[in-house]
């Protein structure tokens, strides 16, 4: 069970980019739930896959101390649904009803944003990673998460104050 979870069911035995592939799955996942009406399981599935991560990584690290295989992708989705959290959560409370098309760098901008903290690891982000650690594995990408939610709103902030939402 902790390889199903910390490989997110498979998902990081795509390859290449195993973490890019488990990331965009997470958004399709996210905008499924939030074209369904079930905005609320993106921050709840975020929860659930810190939680079940943090237990799962370090089951399957145990022979593996201070690696962080490509094919560990749980902390991947978790960061990605935090990330995504910050723009869901406001759509879904404007009760915009398109998330695909008439909302679409609400799951675009956290996407790349969480990408691009991943890897490239500033400040606390590349602290967390060079842990060695099945903590570290799972706390740098929350932390990416963090730091792409927030650049993710504030971005909507820069990009609504000059044009406002219409409606």
């Amino acid at each position: 069970m902790s390889a199903a979870i910390a490989t997110f069911f498979g998902a990081g035995h795509l390859r290449p980019a195993s973490g890019t592939w488990a990331s965009a799955i997470a958004v399709g996942l996210a905008v499924l739930a939030y074209q369904l009406g079930l905005a609320l399981l993106v921050p709840a599935g975020f929860v659930l896959a810190t939680l079940a991560g943090f237990w799962a990584v370090p089951q399957y690290l145990r022979d593996r101390p201070g690696e962080d295989p490509p094919e560990i992708v749980i902390d991947e989705v978790a960061g990605q649904w935090l990330a995504m959290s910050f723009t869901v959560i406001p759509l879904w409370r404007q009760d915009v009803p398109d998330l695909v098309l008439a909302a679409w760098p609400g799951w675009l901008v956290p996407f790349v944003l969480f990408r691009l903290f991943d890897i490239w690891k500033p400040w606390i982000i590349g602290r967390a990673d060079r842990r060695g650690d099945a903590a570290g594995v799972m706390l740098d990408d929350l932390w990416a998460g963090l730091f792409a939610g927030i650049g993710s709103v504030a971005l909507a902030g820069v990009y609504h104050g000059l044009a406002p939402w219409p409606g």
